[in-house]
């Protein structure tokens, strides 16, 4: 009996099957690897292309095409974007797909390298050093010189209490005082920005009462306003939305990378304007700790 033959195709290509696939020679094909412009991995010295990544990146390419109606957030968590998002996706029904699922900056920025993401909001440590720590951020991955950080705002960062009276007292107190804390995960930028002000007063994490780790601004402070802890890193925002008392550390500049195709995504451009105007600026004051006067700034991207 004749063996029968598999015909489904192979989930990576190389770089010959690639040219094949997409109708261009194989020099082409290396320049786009070189560029970052391809999704590739590197396998025992060979260039391997994942055929489903290849297909989605294809149709990003797309300026017109079946993603236009599209438009994943992913990257760090933040209550004013969140309810942005939010209504904008309910205004947009079943016209359009807008969502945004926070993850923290690194998986964020992670999932907009693999294609699966469009945007991917971060922060990475205070305001004054944002306009080196991000680009630098980006730079790790290989393709960064496709992408642009555009500012969304800045925002309020400091800790979550549910204490009132303690963040009265400052910092010393509230570091010496044996609470429980709630953190956030590795790769999060408020974990991040938190680590480098216990660095600052000689202490590190490992000397807190870590009792449950938290995964987004919102689940930081739920967990302190559920008595699952009694203090966590995290924003003016969230204290607010969560009724906990907030003692501010700093600002922090919030922004939004992204390949520079997406930029001109009709869907964006919308959300833009929706938080540069009357809806951004009434959310904002309500929720408390934001700055809006640079949104919409390009910050970064290289040529």
């Amino acid at each position: 009996m004749a063996a029968v033959l598999d015909s489904t195709p192979s989930p990576f290509m190389s770089v010959r099957q690639v040219a094949e696939y997409l109708q261009l020679n194989e020099k082409k094909v290396y320049a786009l690897v070189r560029e970052g412009s391809i999704p590739a991995t590197k396998i025992t010295g060979k260039w391997m292309f994942p055929r489903e990544l290849v297909d989605r990146w294809m149709l990003a390419s797309a300026h017109g095409g079946l993603l236009s109606d599209r438009l994943i957030l992913t990257g760090s968590d933040d209550p004013l974007l969140q309810r942005l998002v939010l209504r904008f996706a309910q205004e947009s029904g079943a016209h359009a797909l807008v969502s945004y699922t926070p993850t923290g900056t690194r998986l964020g920025l992670d999932l907009l390298h693999a294609g699966r993401a469009d945007a991917c909001a971060l922060h990475w440590g205070p305001d004054s050093e944002s306009h080196l720590r991000h680009p630098a951020l980006l730079r790790q991955y290989a393709g960064h010189g496709r992408w642009i950080l555009v500012h969304l705002f800045r925002r309020r960062q400091g800790v979550l209490l549910a204490d009132a009276k303690l963040a009265s007292a400052g910092l010393e107190k509230v570091l010496s005082s044996g609470l429980r804390w709630a953190m956030r995960q590795p790769g999060a930028g408020a974990q991040r920005y938190f680590l480098e002000v216990l660095g600052r007063h000689g202490l590190d994490v490992e000397t807190l009462d870590t009792t449950v780790t938290t995964y987004s601004e919102r689940d930081a402070a739920a967990a302190v306003a559920m008595g699952e802890a009694d203090a966590a890193p995290g924003v003016a925002a969230a204290a607010r939305e969560h009724g906990l008392a907030f003692l501010p550390l700093g600002w922090e500049s919030f922004d939004l990378a992204m390949p520079r195709n997406i930029w001109f995504r009709r869907l964006l451009q919308q959300l833009f304007r929706r938080l540069q105007g009357a809806e951004g600026t009434r959310l904002a004051e309500s929720l408390r700790g934001y700055d809006l006067a640079r949104c919409g700034e390009l910050v970064w991207g290289e040529e």
